[in-house]
């Protein structure tokens, strides 16, 4: 009950977020007419942007044809068209090149910079030459545990221990006796801390699989040799959903009980849940993540907004997907927006 209660704080917090942006964005107000547009110091019209235009680069950690990071990067276009914003993205799994498109960034001299943190060491010292550089960094997605400490202005994401603990329960609940947490990048903050979270709340036994993220086939095989190894294992758990869709296959071809749950969604994976194929999903709204890191800097320069005071995260997740509540979001997957 005080997940659910949280989770309606939160979304009513972000609902609150957005509106805020899009009241900006469009200069109006409850009253509406042309004494609003007046006070709004022309800073949109119709619906979009007559501020200067400002370049914003975003850098992600995003491996080579994950769908989740197309999700994100449409919630940011999204916000970058509304904002009269030049988008510069940039994505890489390896963080040396992540932080080579940040210094890049930085020479270009951009207005401003959006960055996941998924291996927060390789990014310290060029974020803080951006810093330096007088040049607005926010963190989404990965590294709620670091972006205060390296002077990021905000951050948009999801709280992976909490996900975690959740994750735990629900597998509690569901009489599972023995799972294994399937993590496609070692070593990446956010997916350990999933797992890590997971673990602490769950009441069997939780083992972690390394697999190599960027070879669906060898973790095809990796998991189903884990499940042929030991039948005790009747859940496996994924960090994402092309790994989940590979995770059944990998529990059809070893013939045992596993059943599959996963962290995040895409449109496929919709459908996996409603046939059965998935048991359940945690989405943490990588539309909105994408969408609020561009808003949210176009707001600082525009109007000096930061969501949170700088102390505290806006946080899009955890939310449950099951097949009681998938019908609700299926024709949003379908656009690829959730």
């Amino acid at each position: 009950m005080d997940l659910r209660i949280n989770r309606t704080r939160r979304a009513t917090a972000l609902a609150a977020l957005v509106t805020a942006g899009v009241l900006v964005a469009t200069g109006c107000s409850s009253q509406g007419g042309k004494k609003a547009q007046e006070d709004s110091g022309d800073i949109a019209v119709s619906g979009k942007a007559k501020t200067p235009r400002l370049k914003i680069a975003m850098i992600t950690h995003a491996p080579p044809g994950d769908t989740f990071w197309d999700t994100i990067r449409k919630g940011a276009q999204a916000a970058a068209a509304k904002d009269n914003v030049e988008l510069v993205y940039s994505s890489s799994a390896n963080a040396a090149d992540q932080a080579n498109y940040i210094q890049n960034a930085i020479d270009q001299h951009v207005d401003g910079i959006a960055v996941t943190l998924a291996k927060p060491d390789a990014m310290k010292g060029v974020i803080a030459k951006a810093e330096k550089a007088g040049i607005p960094v926010v963190g989404f997605n990965a590294g709620l545990d670091n972006w205060k400490d390296m002077g990021l202005l905000e951050y948009f994401g999801q709280d992976e221990s909490i996900a975690g603990q959740a994750f735990g329960k629900r597998l509690n609940e569901l009489g599972a006796k023995h799972n294994i947490c399937v993590i496609q990048d070692q070593g990446h903050v956010a997916l350990e801390a999933r797992c890590a979270g997971v673990k602490k709340t769950f009441k069997g036994k939780t083992e972690n699989l390394y697999v190599n993220g960027t070879d669906m086939p060898s973790v095809k095989s990796t998991i189903s040799a884990k499940l042929k190894q030991d039948s005790s294992i009747d859940y496996v758990v994924t960090l994402g959903a092309p790994f989940a869709l590979t995770a059944v296959q990998s529990a059809k071809e070893a013939g045992g009980k596993a059943k599959v749950a996963t962290f995040d969604l895409n449109k496929t994976l919709v459908n996996a849940v409603k046939s059965g194929d998935v048991q359940f999903a945690v989405d943490q709204q990588p539309y909105l993540q994408g969408y609020l890191s561009i808003d949210s800097l176009w707001l600082y320069k525009v109007n000096g907004n930061f969501s949170g005071g700088g102390e505290q995260p806006v946080l899009t997740g955890p939310a449950f997907v099951t097949k009681d509540n998938v019908e609700t979001i299926a024709k949003f997957a379908e656009k690829g927006t959730r």
